[in-house]
């Protein structure tokens, strides 16, 4: 985005010359939907073939106060563990090895060591072993294993679901207006850059591109979280997948599938979801030792057992129970849940999270520094003062100058233009339009020669005037032109970038958070003095060029400060990527930002408030399921280890299998609960 280098009044409004370029956004989730599958069809079929372990098991019959023992009923019982064992088990066998190949042992050795010492040691007491068959164990353990996992997978398909969704927005069909105006149905993979598209009432637009007929109101509320569909015309973008609300629009395809705003939030988002944050990498490593932790405190509570005169039957049964319930499952989990739930969330109210860890930090800002033009203002000129010096009212004059300007394509021209349709104008005809080199504009209504012109054209022709106004807006930074009628002086209108409604609110959160504002411009320092006088910021920078940001981003880190950088990521790109934080706002439908962190997909700068309010919850969530699967470890072992058998409190590994599973689900839960997150 480009900001004014000079905006003073006395410059002529037809040389001021104001541009600015959007930029914009980068979809993601995992697709669980065969694990999720996999799982619950396991599940169900091992539950069938538990029944009658169980039921079989001389345990549990001995526990109901039953008999239903018979010839070679033990060798069933083996059968039917060995499919348990090989069929439900294979999941976590499977796992294991992997993780043992890649030298990373975790929750999947964990459980495969646990089952396999169930599954051959019951096997060794079926062929003569002096001891007690523990099928039944093992066909629980699986059991609730295969129940957990279930729903971890689910819990990660739904975290996912809000992103996998949108990939169903983009429609399979597009009306293609042919050569010779003929409308024909086709599908969207075949459809080329610069096709003409219709779009009717009620239809998706199918592909990214330009309105080149027709007026509508625009529902984007799936794409970029903005509940209220928005005003389209000729000439706007329009994004693929977005709903046309009312009239008919005409749309030239620019951006294909592949290319489509759509799209590029798909891959970001994976991306995001990809890249390991500094919590994860913690709970990855305090899994690792937790399994060596496990190892070690199951062969110590075998050997204990055994030296305080257990059988081997007891104390292979303590191991195990000790190598169930210290499996850090709920640990694992406790991240990468959270990640998912809070990545969906984030695209969800147009937050796309590029860099998990600065995501992360942006908790712990001190200051955000903040570009101007397109940040903080509109980008565009509005009229913020008007004065008149005859009997002519406002309204009027402000009619005859949009009159005079509707031919021109000024910005400044336009922020007059879009006053008069704020209050309703009507304009007047107008004849011999005439543009006047170096100082304004002019034409003929209702046979008076009305001007809009330049401050230099009025001192030219030593027009008399009182210039308290004009002086304060010049002082303001503000562009100021003059309303001649028939060479006499009518009124005065200023103009400046018009500051965003939502941006001293923004400030004022900011400030009652104890975050410092600043702005870092290339504008003018009148113009930025005035723009910070608005909205309450802290420290100006003005008059920066675009490679001096990053620098000056740099000196206020210094200063010991973690700061945010917001920019449109063009010209702002260095310092972007300097700051502790980059946040690219106002991004459009384009978003090639890779200088920013996270990208805001509307340009309300109020968003930013939201990254961070998010990723302090996103924090809070991690460090409380890091805090319960940890807590419940600790806890947990010594209890499997049997230091209550004294008192008569022993637990079978079964039930440590459903301690475990309770710890994940609640781990599961707790991230599920950040779907209750709102924005500010």
């Amino acid at each position: 985005m480009t900001d004014h280098k000079d905006n003073s009044a006395s410059h002529d409004h037809h040389d001021a010359h104001h541009s600015h370029d959007h930029g914009g956004h980068d979809h993601g989730g995992h697709d669980h939907g065969d694990m999720v599958g996999e799982f619950r069809r396991k599940f169900f079929i091992i539950l069938v073939v538990t029944i009658p372990i169980v039921l079989l098991s001389p345990m549990i019959q001995g526990f109901m106060g039953v008999d239903w023992r018979f010839p070679g009923d033990m060798y069933i019982v083996a059968a039917l563990s060995t499919f348990v064992y090989f069929y439900g088990g294979w999941p976590f066998i499977k796992g294991a090895v992997d993780e043992l190949k890649g030298k990373e042992p975790g929750m999947m050795t964990l459980i495969g060591m646990a089952i396999s010492i169930a599954f051959f040691y019951s096997m060794a007491v079926v062929f003569g072993f002096n001891g007690e068959q523990i099928f039944w164990e093992l066909a629980t353990l699986v059991l609730i294993m295969l129940l957990g996992h279930w729903i971890e997978m689910r819990s990660i398909s739904n975290a996912s679901q809000a992103l996998e969704s949108l990939a169903s927005l983009m429609p399979n069909t597009a009306n293609r207006i042919s050569a010779d105006d003929e409308v024909e149905e086709v599908a969207v993979d075949d459809l080329q850059t610069g096709d003409l598209l219709l779009v009717r009432p009620g239809e998706k637009i199918p592909l990214d591109g330009k309105i080149v007929k027709g007026t509508s109101q625009v529902d984007e509320s799936m794409l970029t979280g903005e509940s209220v569909p928005t005003e389209k015309t000729t000439d706007d973008e329009v994004i693929g997948g977005s709903i046309n609300k009312e009239g008919s629009l005409t749309i030239e395809v620019e951006k294909l599938m592949d290319d489509s705003y759509l799209n590029q939030v798909i891959e970001m988002v994976k991306a995001s979801q990809a890249s390991k944050s500094r919590t994860q990498d913690i709970t990855n490593r305090a899994a690792k030792w937790l399994f060596y932790i496990a190892l070690a405190a199951g062969i110590i509570t075998f050997f204990v057992w055994i030296s305080i005169g257990a059988s081997i039957d007891t104390s292979i049964q303590r191991m195990v129970t000790v190598m169930v319930i210290t499996c850090p499952h709920a640990l694992g989990l406790a991240a990468p849940l959270v990640i998912s739930v809070s990545t969906a969330l984030s695209a969800k109210h147009g937050l796309l999270i590029r860099n998990r860890p600065q995501f992360e930090q942006s908790r712990n800002i001190d200051a955000v520094i903040f570009d101007k033009t397109g940040t903080l203002t509109e980008g565009e000129f509005g009229v913020t003062d008007v004065q008149t010096f005859g009997d002519m009212d406002e309204d009027a004059m402000l009619s005859f100058a949009a009159t005079v300007e509707n031919d021109s394509e000024h910005p400044i021209a336009r922020g007059i233009i879009d006053e008069a349709d704020r209050r309703s104008l009507e304009l007047y005809k107008m004849k011999d339009f005439n543009s006047i080199t170096g100082v304004g504009i002019e034409g003929t209504i209702d046979d008076k020669n009305v001007k809009v012109v330049s401050p230099g054209y009025v001192k030219e022709q030593k027009m008399e005037f009182d210039d308290d106004n004009f002086n304060t807006w010049s002082s303001q930074g503000k562009t100021v032109v003059f309303l001649v009628i028939d060479e006499s002086l009518a009124g005065a209108i200023a103009l400046a970038d018009k500051i965003k409604e939502s941006a001293k609110e923004t400030i004022d959160q900011l400030h009652k958070r104890n975050i410092k504002a600043m702005m870092l411009t290339g504008d003018n320092q009148k113009v930025a003095d005035y723009v910070a006088q608005q909205i309450g910021i802290d420290e100006v920078y003005a008059e920066v060029l675009p490679d001096e940001k990053a620098k000056k981003v740099a000196e206020i880190k210094e200063r010991g400060l973690v700061v945010a950088m917001t920019g449109d990521g063009i010209n702002d790109a260095p310092a972007l990527t300097e700051a502790d934080v980059g946040i690219a706002v106002g991004a459009g439908t384009d978003i090639a930002m890779d200088s920013a962190d996270i990208i805001l997909v509307e340009s309300n700068p109020k968003d930013i408030l939201g990254i961070f309010s998010l990723s302090k919850k996103t924090f809070n969530k991690m460090v409380q399921n890091l805090v319960w699967a940890t807590g419940y470890n600790v806890f947990a072992i010594p209890l499997a280890a049997g230091v209550l058998a004294p008192w008569g409190i022993v637990l079978s590994p079964a039930v440590g299998a459903i301690l475990m599973s309770l710890s994940t689900i609640i781990v599961a839960i707790n991230a599920q609960l950040l779907h209750r997150f709102e924005m500010e």
